[in-house]
């Protein structure tokens, strides 16, 4: 018997009751039929989160920079093998608490417009064939390529049209036109749907023309299962469906809300809205009928994903694969091909003997390797221990200054800025670990107040006052700026000897940064957002409109733009055709190298992107697609 016919015969004989209890993520045991226990949330947006010891790989912006969707591929791979490992041990246990499941709700595939928004580096940055084709990736390692059975699901998110602001995200309502939801905001969600069969779809906070995301017709039946053809079951943001009444009052009550979600094709609940299904069917504002339709979804996925069935070869991951060395070796491996070198004269790679001032806020902070939706790293490399790993020089460390506040203005802080300067005056070189961090920027938590989005681009002035105080001592430069987003860089671009944009890079992040700082590695990123000069060169935050948002439809001049990165090759581009580009390198380094394809001269539109090596003194011809491999619904539009 296959899959659906197990899952409808099942739901078959449960009661309305135990149905409604399906359909909440805490879904509890049903004995009498042999189900256990199963918590659907669980998290995996760059290794396994909040369950523990993980491998912990570089944020998703990160490894956007690698633009490298076969490497992204392979650590979707080794995300679910620790995924599945884990869950085969604590499903001992009859049953699973949150975060221990196999349905992860990752990846985040929203377009990151505006710099501004905390969640940004969540995402695979601002291009939609980009995040399109890294999401694309990651699902197809997640998923794993058993045709029967499934290796995890995975849940893009969050559909749609979301990218701030965190504090209006319950009650907001999103005004676009048509051809920016098509080819900015559902681009990616459609062409990952096309190409990788992604399990689930998660449900966004705001509304989209007036419809609450989690209770839209438009978005869940006409687009996302007519036009885009997706299979599988939609879970709401966690509270997303008491949004309905409580902010966005679209309904009145709890059981209003609960019928227009599974109407509008909402299977299963992150929150508490339908406990009051029951009372909604009693109402007639739904059937029983509806809810067992989105029961026998939800059982399907459980079905595919072996729970029932000891056969299932996946069941046999072992908790080994956790952690392991393999792991380790691609998580520093992604680690050193996401890190993007803006600026060099001619300073980088440095002498290993040199003698360095490592100085920053940045430069020993654990939290800006791990960012956020992240597990427990076994062993981890701030900046400073992994230059202390390759610098057989004197490496010196000095914070500097707190990340934002001026502590000179607390009466019985330390003044660090002072041993900064001393620090800088032993030196050959200094390093400046600077930027933000991941309690500047992300989700907002109302349980600490935290609204998650920043106000402004500029570097905090604590920072440029260290930069200038450091600058006026003539020693070389090397500036790294850590952070999930733009961060306006003209000081750097403008003073310093070199600068590195390393987004944060997870667990190894610090020994990647390191080998590319004494050239181990030759650095291949590039920059996945635009690097605007100010806060005054974006549109109000609030407007969704993409007009002078991103490199597609910004006039201004950047400090850096989207694409930019720089290797210690000297390579040259050579195109033959559009289609087919000859790279050169001239130079004795190896590098990998990343070739993207725009659609003229203006590098207004990426067609595609591919990632290669290229040895010293040699040279490879790289042939793209002539044709575009995926007519999207806004491509058959004449706008």
């Amino acid at each position: 018997m296959d899959f659906k016919k197990r899952a409808a015969k099942l739901v078959s004989k449960m009661t309305l009751a135990e149905k409604v209890s399906q359909m909440q993520y805490e879904s509890p045991a049903i004995e009498r039929l042999g189900i256990p226990a199963y918590n659907w949330w669980n998290e995996a947006l760059h290794g396994v989160a909040r369950s523990g010891t993980a491998t912990v790989f570089p944020q998703s912006i990160a490894i956007a920079a690698s633009f490298n969707e076969k490497l992204m591929e392979k650590i979707g791979t080794a995300i679910s093998d620790e995924v599945r490992a884990k869950y085969n041990q604590y499903s001992k246990f009859n049953g699973t608490e949150i975060y221990q499941g196999l349905t992860c709700w990752s990846p985040n595939i929203n377009i990151f417009r505006d710099p501004r928004w905390g969640r940004g580096h969540e995402t695979y940055g601002e291009d939609p064939l980009l995040t399109a084709r890294m999401g694309t990736a990651y699902i197809k390692g997640m998923q794993g390529k058993n045709k029967k059975y499934r290796k995890t699901d995975c849940t893009l998110k969050h559909y749609a049209v979301h990218s701030g602001p965190e504090a209006m995200r319950h009650s907001f309502n999103a005004e676009v036109s048509e051809k920016d939801l098509y080819e900015t905001y559902l681009y990616a969600f459609e062409y990952c749907i096309a190409n990788a069969d992604p399990s689930a779809v998660m449900g966004a906070y705001n509304r989209v023309y007036g419809e609450p995301c989690c209770g839209s017709p438009f978005l869940l039946e006409k687009v996302l299962r007519n036009q885009f053809g997706f299979k599988g079951y939609v879970v709401s943001d966690c509270g997303a469906i008491c949004d309905f009444h409580k902010h966005h009052k679209v309904t009145e009550n709890e059981a209003q809300s609960a019928a227009l979600a599974v109407k509008s094709g909402c299977d299963l609940n992150c929150g508490d809205t339908y406990k009051w299904l029951k009372v909604a069917v009693c109402e007639n504002l739904l059937s029983e009928e509806d809810i067992t339709k989105s029961v026998v979804r939800l059982f399907y996925s459980r079905f595919r994903l072996g729970m029932f069935d000891k056969e299932c070869r996946y069941n046999d991951i072992p908790y080994s694969v956790v952690c392991c060395k393999k792991h380790r070796k691609l998580n520093l491996e992604i680690a050193h091909q996401s890190v993007v070198l803006l600026k060099n004269e001619k300073i980088l790679p440095l002498d290993k003997k040199a003698n360095v001032a490592v100085i920053g806020p940045n430069a020993d902070d654990l939290s800006v390797l791990l960012a956020n939706y992240n597990g427990t790293a076994d062993d981890y490399y701030t900046f400073l221990r992994g230059i202390r790993s390759v610098c057989r020089g004197k490496v010196i460390y000095a914070r500097g200054c707190h990340v934002t506040e001026d502590e000179s203005t607390w009466r019985y802080s330390e003044h660090p800025m002072r041993e900064a300067i001393i620090s800088a005056m032993q030196s050959d070189v200094v390093i400046m670990c600077m930027g933000i961090n991941p309690s500047i920027e992300g989700e907002e938590s109302l349980s600490r107040g935290f609204k998650g989005d920043r106000e402004s681009i500029e570097m905090p002035l604590i920072q440029q006052e260290l930069f200038d105080e450091i600058k006026k001592l003539g020693k070389p430069i090397v500036f790294i700026n850590i952070s999930g987003s733009c961060i306006d860089l003209s000081l750097a671009e403008e003073n310093a000897d070199a600068v590195i944009q390393c987004f944060y890079p997870g667990a190894l992040g610090g020994k990647a940064l390191a080998d590319i700082v004494f050239g181990n590695k030759s650095p291949s990123g590039r920059l996945p957002v635009t690097f605007y000069k100010s806060t005054s060169d974006l549109p109000d935050f609030s407007d969704y409109s993409m007009k002078g948002r991103t490199y597609r439809f910004f006039e201004g001049k950047p400090v850096y733009r989207f694409g930019h990165g720089l290797t210690y090759a000297d390579i040259k581009e050579e195109w033959i055709d559009d289609y087919t580009v000859r790279l050169i390198n001239n130079s004795d380094t190896d590098t990998f190298y990343s070739v993207l394809r725009y659609e003229d001269g203006m590098k207004r539109k990426l067609l595609d992107f591919k990632k290669v090596k290229l040895i010293k003194k040699s040279s490879i011809t790289v042939n793209f697609k002539q044709k575009e491999d995926f007519p999207v619904s806004a491509l058959k539009k004449q706008y």
